[in-house]
């Protein structure tokens, strides 16, 4: 099951379970989608994969199955 992670590791700016701009890779790093398409050109800087756009998951199962909360951010920057 995805962590959906609740920020993007490059900018951190807040991703909630319901945000439309998430992307994520095929190892669920999480970035948003200013830093997917400016600065990281569309690769992952971790594992050099593409990226997709993060799935919603409904309301209804986030009750019992809730989003992560550990915010992860790259100490080097993207």
């Amino acid at each position: 099951m995805l962590a959906l992670r609740p920020n993007c590791e490059c900018c951190d700016v807040d991703l909630p379970a319901d945000a439309d701009n998430a992307y994520i890779c095929s190892f669920e790093c999480t970035f948003c989608h200013d830093c997917v398409t400016g600065v990281l050109k569309g690769a992952c800087p971790n594992c050099g994969g593409d990226f997709s756009k993060r799935p919603i998951r409904p309301a209804e199962l986030l009750k019992k199955y809730p989003a992560s909360n550990k915010r992860v951010v790259k100490a080097q920057g993207c």
